[in-house]
């Protein structure tokens, strides 16, 4: 199956088993030994936002409370 079609497949699920497919997709990175080369724009993005992270741990909300608030507004 190439990537398009797996793509639509994707698309074609209820929109709850696309969220616990993106979630799994996304944590099946942390087990990846390599991280992809990043841009230097992506990473002047990514040190802002650890920068403001660092700056004001608590202006965001924990994945489980955005979660929960997503899921409850479907």
């Amino acid at each position: 199956m190439t990537k398009t079609e797996l793509h639509s497949e994707a698309l074609r699920l209820p929109v709850e088993d696309r969220i616990e497919l993106a979630e799994a997709l996304w944590e099946s990175l942390e087990l990846e030994p390599v991280q992809p080369d990043l841009t230097s724009w992506r990473r002047e993005v990514l040190d802002k936002r650890l920068a403001d992270d660092d700056a004001a741990p608590e202006a965001g909300s924990p994945w489980q409370e955005v979660k929960q608030r997503i899921l409850s507004s479907l």
